[in-house]
């Protein structure tokens, strides 16, 4: 079976492929692209780019208005979509809800008059493929989202089509199952070895999944080529910004030949370029450039450092586990680095500033003391206030006024910590503040109703 799906495969060319909605809209201008057999392709570009507009002309789904598309050798740009021997996959699933999977997987093949014995065998492997054995009774209600999508893949797989067309089959799934989906259809890809033409607005799935990247903008194609070399030499400004997460650095400046070597000159700055970007501008075209670098080529010394290095301040740091983010005020402007956990920098206590989002305490006063430690122990009563969001990010809160006539005194016309209450009954700090008046009215018992 698998030597079949393989001699089935097959290649995609457009040549001078255009697209004219109206009279003045053109959605796509692609004059030349080839996507080898077997190969995983992914079209990529913001909302608008033209890259779904692009599968459908390729399903046949849209007549383009000039050009051609070819299946290997043959025409296809006149043969009608049912024609064409291809399997597409859509972003909603598009699944019958009042059939099984069973019948969802079949349904294609009856109306294409396949013989019982042969549906069977198709059903048969693309179950096993996509771990479906216990779900073909179930219907799509009774199937989570990740399921769903496996069903709408084995709908196509049944087909054994020369090409996969997949229009951004992942979007409507959690980041957790986007994760599994990913790593499922790599190795469904790895598989069936069929050609896969991959639509996506997300450039880390984008990375992750193609063996090739087709960069759209505005209708036409702005680099075509692996993700590596994408990734490292991007063809301009707008490639190299769409792609990498955090984005890429980038600062215009002028290039000025001083003592031997090339020098990024801006205002209040001076830069020296390396060995590997003076090679690429040997023979610079113009003397205004732009510089770009990567975060992870960014190095971050808190002292000791190189004598040209950039001085700068962190305004941003966003801790994501594995690494971090971090964000610096330099006189070249804002600089954004990736740094590893072995690379990390530890902080004296002078060197970090206090953030307003620090505990505070209740202040300490004459009147505390025996009611202090009757505060502590009523912890675990149940209080009232106003309603608000869970510190502790667990559930629903109360969000709570300590409102004892010895906390008045203690506190009148003075700041007074918030206290948070989840349903657990646990307590947690809270950084908000508010100012308490004194009442002459009798204090109030303690009460509360937890959500």
């Amino acid at each position: 079976m698998m030597a079949k799906l393989v001699g089935r495969s097959a290649n995609v060319r457009l040549e001078g492929l255009q697209k004219v909605f109206g009279k003045e809209t053109l959605a796509v201008d692609i004059a030349e692209m080839l996507i080898p057999a077997g190969e995983f392709v992914t079209l990529l570009g913001p909302s608008g780019c033209g890259k779904t507009t692009t599968l459908k002309l390729i399903a046949g789904l849209e007549r383009p208005s000039s050009g051609a598309i070819y299946f290997g050798d043959q025409r296809v740009t006149d043969v009608a979509p049912g024609s064409r021997d291809i399997a597409m996959v859509f972003q909603n699933y598009a699944l019958y809800p009042h059939m099984t999977v069973r019948a969802n997987l079949e349904y294609g093949l009856k109306k294409h008059h396949v013989a019982r014995t042969e549906r069977d065998r198709r059903i048969t492997w693309a179950s096993e493929v996509l771990q479906l054995e216990r779900l073909l009774q179930r219907k799509p209600r009774e199937l989570s989202g990740g399921q769903q999508q496996r069903v709408a893949l084995g709908r196509a797989m049944v087909r054994e089509p020369k090409a996969f067309l997949l229009d951004e089959p992942l979007s409507n799934l959690d980041a957790r199952l986007r994760l599994l989906m990913r790593a499922e259809l790599i190795r469904l890809h790895h598989t069936i070895d069929t050609t896969m033409i991959y639509v996506t607005h997300d450039q880390v799935e984008a990375m992750s999944m193609s063996q090739r990247i087709a960069v759209m903008r505005d209708g036409r194609v702005q680099q075509y080529d692996k993700p590596e070399v994408i990734y490292r030499y991007p063809s301009s400004r707008f490639v190299a910004s769409f792609i990498g997460s955090p984005g890429i650095n980038l600062y215009e400046g002028d290039l000025v030949s001083r003592e031997g070597t090339l020098r990024l000159v801006a205002p209040g700055v001076d830069l020296p370029l390396t060995g590997p970007i003076v090679e690429r501008l040997s023979e610079p075209a113009a003397t205004r450039v732009t510089l770009g670098i990567r975060p992870e080529d960014v190095l971050l010394h808190l002292e000791g450092g190189p004598a040209d290095a950039l001085v700068g301040r962190v305004t941003v740091v966003e801790s994501l586990g594995p690494e971090t983010i971090v964000t610096l005020e330099t006189t070249l402007g804002d600089v954004t680095t990736r740094v590893r956990p072995r690379d990390c920098i530890c902080l004296t206590p002078r060197q970090v500033i206090p953030s307003s989002d620090r505990v505070r305490r209740p202040m300490r006063s004459r009147h505390f003391g025996r009611r202090w430690r009757a505060y502590r122990r009523s912890f675990t009563r149940p209080f009232r206030g106003s309603h608000g969001r869970c510190v502790c990010g667990g559930c629903r809160l109360r969000q709570l006024q300590m409102r004892q006539s010895w906390w008045r005194r203690a506190a009148c016309a003075r700041s007074a910590t918030v206290l948070s209450a989840c349903c657990c009954r646990s307590i947690s700090w809270a950084s908000a503040s508010m100012a308490f008046r004194s009442v002459p009215s009798p204090p109030p018992r303690w009460s509360a109703r937890l959500r």
